[in-house]
Formats: structure tokens, sequence, C-alpha cells
């Protein structure tokens, strides 16, 4: 039987937002709204569009979030499912699954959607892969038929502290790689970089109310492996560019959580010492190479 095309609002129309109209363009009807003028993209009534979504698609960042969905949230069919895939903390140091929770306080369906989704590959016609956080089965049914006979393959899953945490702090860890790469550390650093920031990962999810194991499935491992090793990830080219002394332009989702987790406390970092180097190197970015022998020593 032929699918019902569906209504979808996209917000942000960068790489990302691309990436889900080559997923979803020609099988639904998509509106796009970017915050930005963008050349070649329409200007529409944002809130007329919201209100006629069934899906609405956030691929912005997540500070922005709570002011959209503050904005939208009126405006939308009870029907419509919220999904994000911001893989950050905003700038009162929440996650997305939290700003949902503040905004809709369980009025609104809402989802997250984790993986390795490089969107590079995805308009490649290549394949990708996510976990979708949400309670209820029957959004992910719904979202799954989204995006059927599409190339990105989603499972489920009820542990959204557990995947938020994970794909967040996979930024992070990320830049350990790319500094061991930079530095010509060897394949076999990267091995041990990989079990240690899978260690630190699981106890830190498991004090943010998560389970452990959420670090070995699609939203962890899996989006930590594509992010640390992949020639085109910004995470791993800001190691790169930390290794060399480089000062200029280091930001990125991964940063800005180093900075959010300070500046609200939002975990005890002080058992977690590869997290405590990146920290120290993003924070101060001179003798990279000696702060990582350094931490090398006392492992």
């Amino acid at each position: 039987m032929k699918q019902k095309p569906s209504r979808v609002l996209i917000v942000g129309y960068g790489e990302m937002g691309h990436a889900m109209e080559h997923l979803l363009g020609g099988k639904h009807q998509l509106a796009f709204h970017d915050s930005r003028p963008v050349e070649g993209l329409p200007a529409i009534n944002v809130e007329q569009q919201a209100a006629l979504a069934d899906f609405l698609l956030l691929c912005v960042p997540a500070s922005p979030h709570h002011e959209l969905l503050a904005r939208l949230a009126p405006h939308l069919q009870s029907h419509c499912i919220c999904l994000s895939i911001a893989k950050g903390l905003d700038d009162k140091g929440r996650t997305p699954a939290q700003i949902y929770q503040q905004i809709f306080n369980g009025q609104q369906p809402y989802c997250l959607l984790y993986g390795p989704m490089i969107s590079e590959e995805i308009r490649a016609d290549r394949y990708s892969f996510a976990e979708l956080g949400c309670a209820d089965i029957s959004i992910y049914h719904r979202v799954r038929g989204l995006y059927r006979g599409t190339r990105l393959y989603i499972r489920h899953s009820t542990d959204i502290p557990g995947i938020s945490w994970s794909v967040i702090l996979k930024n992070v860890y990320a830049i350990a790689f790319g500094m061991a790469d930079e530095l010509q550390l060897g394949d076999n650093m990267r091995g041990f970089l990989a079990v240690t920031a899978l260690a630190e990962l699981s106890s830190i999810v498991e004090q943010m109310g998560g389970k452990p194991a959420a670090t070995l499935h699609l939203a962890g491992l899996g989006d930590l492996i594509t992010t640390a090793t992949s020639a085109g990830s910004h995470h791993h080219e800001l190691g790169r560019k930390l290794a060399r002394g480089e000062t200029g332009d280091i930001s990125g989702e991964g940063v800005h959580t180093l900075k959010m987790v300070e500046k609200y406390h939002l975990f005890d970092v002080s058992p977690y010492p590869l997290y405590g180097l990146i920290h120290d190197a993003v924070k101060e970015p001179i003798s990279v190479g000696q702060k990582f022998c350094d931490y090398l020593d006392h492992v």
C-alpha cells in the first residue's frame, strides 16, 4: 500500500536540513524555515506552517531550541511529532530532551534522532543509522514510517538521558582522536582512546541518569567511531588544529559542551582524566603534545 505523504516542517536549512530534504523530498510535503536569509529559499510564515505540520524537524543546534519551541508550540496540532537531531547543550546547559520537557510538559509528542548520520553521506545516498529516543512506541513507528524507503535505518530507545549524553559527549571525546592523529601517535593509540572514552562515557551517562549500556549503541559507540575517525569530521579536525597550536575558530558543539559543563557544574569531571585532557587543551591550546604525554604518564 502506498504511503500517505506527511506534512513536514524542517527548521534549519544547513547541512542536516539539506540531508533531511534529500531523504524526504518527493515522498512528503516539505516546508523549510531558517533564521538566516538563504539564497533560493522562499520566506514562509513559520507559525502557519507549524499549524499544518505532521512532523516538526529541528535541524538546528540546541541553543535556539527553547525559543523556537516556545514560539511554535501554541500552533502545533496535538498529533505533530517534534524531532530534534541536535547533539549539544543550549546556553543554559540543557539537553534538547530537557527543553522539550520544559516547553511541552507532556502535552506534545517529541523524540530525538541520534547516531552516525554524516550529512554528506546521506546526500550521496549512502547508509545512515540512528536511535530514536522516545517513550511511546507509537512515535517510533510513525517516525519509521516517515523515513520508510530511505537509507536511514532507525532503532528504538527509551533511554533518553542515555542516548542524549552519549551523543553530546562523543563530540568532546572525538577531539582527542584528532589530537592523537595530528601528533602521529598511531593506530594503537586510537584503540586505547576508544576504550578509555567509552569507559568514561559510560560512567558519566550513569551519573546523568542514563543506562551505561547506552554508550555501546548507535548514539554512543556508533557515532563516536564516525565522528572520531572521519576525515570530514569537524571535531576530529578541531583536535588536529589544537595539536598544531592553532587557536583560531576553535568552536563547535563539543567545545560548547565543555564550557557548559564547567559553567553549570553539570557533573563532577575529576574522575575522568581523558575528559580533563581535552578540556585543558581546548581552554589553553599551548603545548598540546606535552599535555598528551603528561596525561599518558598518569594513566
